[in-house]
């Protein structure tokens, strides 16, 4: 079904563009027009008018609208609350003392298996759509606070490949194993959409064979997709590599089933993940993350990968075999990762040693000590960074204000910086 007409229904479900209106949401239909394909929802989600999407707010409630409708337009059936595709949440953070508050939403739906037998059993597909607002915390650009931070990439691009996965589901015959898609909220404050939901199922999730977690898939092109999550099921490498290379999809593993998104939430439940992200970049987490740069044609592969590697868990083509401590579980210390700031923006290639960089974050500590894109981060203040997770972890050994040495790799040559770390708190 084209999306115009998948628009429409959303129209006629919620009352026509009278009341859209009245409720501040932009017209999908105006916004979108006859854009096609999985762009479309990466239009919409990153438009002007939603403000940023920041977790509880306006603009958040119009997404999760829209990507409600678009479940509901897929004949999917409501995994939320009460018989609705919604499960409401607190926003508040212990650990993260810069999150919005109030009240979030997640949004869920289910493609209930064809087979009575395994039915019970499912597959989750997951991607945040919530993002930075106006950027008053946790933005790249600290001098464009106050700008809406539309978040094309982060994350209406997983969102987008989810809402097309889903519709490549629904439209043929059905998987054996029912799939779950779940839109979460507050991952931006630290997986709060995510744990809740986890912590208060909607539908029983103790039967979940996998968890496909989509964030930032937008920007594919000619590089590798990154894999995370590679090293929690015995049988990822293989499909993966298989169907990957049925897609022209070149793919760079990382085994570690712990990061910085939602499937950290599903593997500490002891549930096998892969995380697809096609890594960083300039417009990471400010104003210039627009829906004009992501890759259409690479989005839609992601999307196709995503149901086939669903499907292939859901009709048992693959069994999956659960493997425990693939990665360092993170830590619960409360303030973690709120203290000391460098604004070193990471590059999610494998490389054997250190951390590569996409980027550093305008005026941060980082830029002013002169590292920039490509340096490979070997050691900080005497203590060797073999990866990210140790990167993070001296950082966090370190307050605002200390100087430390910084020894890195450029062009293959060690050279060595002193930096004065900064306050994330303060950005």
């Amino acid at each position: 079904m084209r999306l115009r007409g998948l628009l429409s229904i959303w129209l006629l479900l919620f009352g026509g563009a009278a009341q859209l209106s009245a409720q501040g949401c932009p017209d999908p239909v105006l916004v979108v027009g006859d854009m096609p394909g999985p762009l479309a929802h990466v239009r919409y989600l990153a438009d002007d008018a939603l403000q940023g999407r920041l977790g509880g707010s306006a603009g958040e409630r119009c997404a999760g609208d829209y990507i409600a409708a678009q479940f509901q337009a897929l004949g999917l059936k409501p995994a939320g609350e009460g018989g609705s595709f919604f499960q409401e949440l607190p926003l508040a953070s212990v650990v993260n003392p810069h999150a919005p508050g109030g009240t979030g939403r997640n949004v869920a739906a289910l493609l209930e298996g064809a087979d009575p037998a395994v039915r019970d059993q499912m597959i989750i597909i997951g991607a945040h759509y919530d993002h930075l607002g106006m950027g008053e915390f946790g933005s790249t650009a600290p001098d464009q606070k106050g700008a809406v931070h539309n978040g094309a990439d982060d994350n209406a691009s997983g969102v987008a490949a989810m809402l097309e996965a889903a519709r490549l589901l629904s439209s043929g015959s059905r998987p054996a194993r029912s799939v779950l898609f779940v839109a979460f909220t507050g991952e931006e404050s630290g997986l709060l959409g995510s744990a809740y939901f986890t912590k208060h199922p909607t539908v029983p999730i103790a039967n979940a064979r996998a968890m496909i977690n989509l964030d930032m898939v937008g920007r594919l092109g000619s590089q590798s997709l990154v894999v995370y999550g590679a090293d929690t099921a015995r049988e990822w490498r293989q499909v993966l590599e298989r169907l990957a290379a049925e897609l022209s999809i070149k793919v760079g593993f990382i085994g570690d089933g712990y990061g910085p998104s939602d499937q950290t939430s599903f593997y500490v439940m002891d549930i096998p993940v892969v995380h697809f992200f096609t890594n960083t970049h300039a417009q990471y987490h400010s104003p210039a993350d627009d829906w004009q740069l992501v890759d259409s044609a690479g989005l839609g592969r992601i999307a196709l990968l995503s149901a086939q590697l669903a499907r292939e868990v859901a009709d048992q083509r693959v069994q999956v075999t659960l493997v425990r401590g693939a990665g360092q579980k993170p830590g619960a210390a409360p303030g973690g990762g709120y203290g000391a700031w460098l604004g070193s923006v990471p590059d999610f290639s494998p490389i054997e040693r250190g951390v590569l960089l996409g980027g550093v974050s305008a005026g941060s500590p980082a830029e002013k000590a002169g590292l920039a894109k490509g340096d490979v981060i070997v050691r900080i203040g005497g203590a060797e960074i073999a990866d990210l997770q140790a990167m993070t972890d001296v950082l966090r050994q370190h307050q605002p204000g200390d100087t430390v040495e910084v020894v890195i790799l450029r062009a293959n040559a060690e050279r060595k910086l002193t930096v004065t770390l900064g306050s994330r708190a303060n950005r």
